[in-house]
């Protein structure tokens, strides 16, 4: 994610959080169960995609559920912009952890693994 992005998450979560009544501290837990609810949504729409809720058929498509998979990431980004005084920095550094321990090193022989 660029600076001009992650500006945006923090302009989100500004927003949310004026329009909230709850002291800071609850926001954030708030926002944290959030994620949940957000991927509740991708759960819904995956099984609407195949048809599997009796009551609804068919009733997302692969397209719903990518716009569900973006809700879940953007509200896990202001969930880290709420926690975390460098978000950005918290999560090159998670994701350079867990490429470090999935993927090989860049020019390494992927037969080894």
């Amino acid at each position: 994610m660029d600076a001009q992005q992650w500006e945006t998450v923090r302009r989100l979560a500004a927003w949310l959080a004026d329009g909230s009544t709850q002291p800071a501290e609850m926001q954030r837990v708030l926002q944290c169960l959030k994620v949940s609810e957000e991927a509740g949504e991708v759960a819904e729409a995956v099984i609407g995609v195949l048809g599997q809720n009796p009551r609804k058929g068919f009733s997302h498509t692969w397209d719903d559920v990518a716009g569900e998979l973006c809700d879940v990431m953007i509200t896990a980004m202001v969930a880290l912009v709420r926690v975390h005084p460098d978000p950005a920095a918290a999560f090159d550094a998670h994701l350079a952890q867990v490429a470090a321990r999935a993927l090989p090193a860049p020019g390494a022989d992927s037969a080894a693994h």
